[in-house]
């Protein structure tokens, strides 16, 4: 089972707050890790895969995470091409794990969760600064789920949807379903690029954590990969949504 119990402590928190507030009285929360350095409003979230009563591993490894390249130097990599970037799916009007819900079709976004205005304005953003920057961008590959794709279409304008992006559909996951995520993602991870291009990843928290042990967090994050060529990566960067235009 992966756990993601700080975004149940926000929701938790935002809530107290509002209460208390009503009654005057003073209440302080705390965020934690990266996604507080992101001037998207804040939405409180139910994680996509399962829930815990303890900060996780994952959650941890990604408010941890030290870039390896950065600014001027991450963005001179990028338009030298030869990089897997994986987005996780811009921000939804709500979150909820709809992967175990029994009346989700994958071909019918009105069972889905949707991307909302912020989000929409995220992927749109996302690709105008990809335009700007002149960062070449090969194959742009998703998940099923209108989400993810909506994500590429909206900043790339392309899209090819693989199901090995796909989270199982289940709430809870138990050690063995985690390594089948791993399998089923890690080949898109270590693909090596065309020449002079980034490959385009866009799914979903568990599949990237699965593979990593990292849980990127806010919605609209984006992990840069070097594919070694030998069936391994190396994690460079990560990128907020609206770091793009600032690189």
């Amino acid at each position: 089972m992966i756990k993601k119990s700080k975004t149940v402590e926000l929701f938790l928190a935002l809530g107290l707050a509002v209460s208390v507030a009503a009654c005057s009285s003073d209440v302080s929360s705390t965020g934690g890790g990266e996604a507080g350095s992101s001037e998207t409003p804040v939405v409180a979230e139910v994680p996509e895969g399962g829930e815990g009563e303890e900060y996780s591993e994952g959650e941890q490894a990604n408010a941890d995470f030290e870039d390896k390249l950065s600014g001027p130097e991450l963005l001179s990599a990028l338009k030298e091409g030869g990089h897997v970037i994986y987005f996780r799916h811009a921000q939804t009007e709500k979150d909820y794990a709809d992967q175990a819900d029994p009346n989700l079709n994958l071909t019918d976004c009105e069972t889905q969760r949707k991307l909302n205005d912020v989000g929409e304005k995220q992927a749109k953003d996302i690709g105008a600064a990809f335009k700007e920057k002149n960062i070449p961008v090969g194959e742009v590959i998703t998940s099923e789920y209108c989400r993810a794709w909506k994500t590429a279409d909206l900043a790339f304008g392309q899209h090819t949807k693989n199901s090995k992006l796909n989270f199982l559909p289940f709430e809870d996951y138990t050690d063995a379903q985690v390594e089948e995520m791993k399998a089923n993602v890690t080949p898109l991870l270590t693909a090596t690029p065309a020449d002079g291009k980034n490959t385009i990843l866009v799914g979903h928290d568990d599949i990237f954590e699965a593979a990593t042990g990292i849980y990127p967090d806010p919605q609209g994050i984006a992990y840069v990969l070097t594919p070694d060529g030998s069936g391994a990566f190396e994690l460079q960067a990560n990128v907020l949504p609206d770091e793009w235009a600032t690189l």
